[in-house]
């Protein structure tokens, strides 16, 4: 099955900016699916990512949610556009340690001058059993793309 050019343009746009993600890069975060208005982010649990009981610390949930609904966004902003969350209110929905945080964001209402997201936080444990972490509701303002 030939590779849709389209797709991977997609991905390489969203990949590049990414890997401009200081903090992602600190947390060991990896970008794993891009699809139009769908992004996943998987975040794995290290001591970077912790709170003091040893479970994923809330601003490490808040942060892989931001940044998958983000980049859900990204990929219907137009071209030479980036986005920034103007709000976004997250329900944590319980405690996780071990394994690793998959946040798969998906464009709600894609607009010109707000785009609305969501993202799913699922905690997946060393087994590969999967329960839910967090709920999170976004609002993206497209900006111009600066660099």
């Amino acid at each position: 099955m030939p590779i849709d050019p389209r797709a991977f343009t997609l991905h390489a746009r969203i990949a590049a900016s990414f890997s401009r993600q200081g903090m992602m890069r600190h947390l060991g975060a990896e970008l794993r699916r891009v699809e139009p208005g769908v992004v996943e982010i998987w975040l794995p649990y290290s001591d970077k990512v912790t709170q003091q009981q040893e479970g994923f610390h809330g601003g490490a949930i808040g942060a892989v949610a931001d940044i998958a609904g983000g980049y859900a966004g990204l990929t219907v902003a137009p071209e030479g556009m980036e986005v920034v969350t103007a709000e976004y209110k997250i329900n944590f929905l319980g405690s996780c340690r071990g394994g690793a945080l998959r946040a798969i964001g998906r464009v709600v209402k894609p607009g010109k001058r707000l785009i609305v997201t969501t993202a799913e936080v699922a905690h997946v444990d060393e087994t590969g059993q999967e329960g839910p972490c967090a709920l999170m509701q976004q609002t993206l303002v497209p900006v111009p793309q600066t660099y």
